[in-house]
């Protein structure tokens, strides 16, 4: 699939690219949808799995149900819940999907979601897709995999380029499909204008250290439509100089034009300085009972 604008030209908040390619197997079972909607503009990016046509059906679905479920979301709703209530949608269709075709018995995707408005961003993920904030040349954000070796990675019994080289790094441990309660991990995040929000399948994050990834990222002087094509190119031609039997690979990469009115927190400078002002009245008596 070819590099693809996301956005209309007349976009205040964001500009946006996308990009998905087969790799090196039959058949391209990632998904990827953007559209405007009522609470900002809305990018999800999903990955299939499951044989035969149960991977493409499961994240194809993934990512009507997520578009359909929150651009027609109760307006009393607040943002978290609409986002959530959507993604579950997607994960019942699937159940549902899988339970009235015996091919598509055990089929699944991971779900990415990001919704941008002028406010603020919101991020959810199911799965081990990635969803990335850059800003300048560092990252400010990332979504924690839902997988088996990152639960391990966050245990500090393995470091995340040993996950990523690990045999068991495509065990998941949460996936639409997976069970009828499947829990969706949200976040509401500040942006600053020329920010970057990357959303991907392990197919573009899993190819190389995360060092290198970022680096790529967040490269200036090229237009945002040509790193966004750059970095599906060079992991497809990695793949290929590899033995040509790599994974789907999809990204799509919005930056923003403007700041959020959502500011970042400040609760971890006025932590700190509670902190020292404790340590401080602590000394004082200390002092004061020493002097007697």
């Amino acid at each position: 699939m070819e590099l693809k604008q996301l956005h209309k030209d007349d976009n205040d908040i964001i500009v946006g690219f996308a990009e998905s390619r087969v790799g090196g197997r039959s058949e391209n079972q990632d998904s990827y949808g953007a559209m405007q909607t009522s609470r900002g503009y809305l990018v999800t990016v999903c990955d299939g799995m499951g044989g035969g046509p149960g991977g493409k059906t499961a994240s194809s679905i993934a990512v009507n149900e997520i578009l359909t479920g929150i651009s027609e979301g109760a307006d009393d709703e607040t943002v978290v819940n609409v986002i959530i209530k959507a993604v579950r949608r997607a994960n019942m269709a699937i159940i549902e999907a899988g339970n009235e075709n015996p091919e598509l018995k055990g089929m699944g995707s991971t779900a990415t979601v990001l919704l941008i408005s002028e406010n603020s961003a919101h991020v959810a993920h199911v799965g081990d897709s990635r969803i990335y904030q850059f800003r300048g040349k560092k990252k400010v954000f990332r979504t924690d995999d839902h997988s088996m070796v990152f639960d391990l990675v966050k245990q500090k019994v393995i470091t995340e380029e040993q996950a990523r080289l690990s045999a068991q790094s495509n065990v998941i441990t949460r996936a639409l499909g997976m069970r009828p309660d499947i829990e969706v991990e949200v976040h509401e995040l500040p942006f600053k204008k020329g920010d970057r929000f990357l959303l991907c399948s392990d197919g573009i994050h899993g190819t190389m250290p995360e060092r290198e990834f970022i680096k790529m990222a967040t490269k200036s002087g090229s237009s945002l439509g040509a790193i966004t094509d750059d970095i599906a190119t060079y992991v497809d031609n990695l793949g290929r100089s590899g033995g040509g039997d790599h994974d789907n690979l999809t990204l799509a990469v919005v930056e923003t034009k403007v700041d959020s009115k959502l500011k970042a927190s400040k609760s971890t400078s006025i932590k700190g300085i509670i902190i020292a002002l404790v340590i401080i009245c602590i000394l004082a008596v200390l002092l004061f009972f020493l002097s007697k």
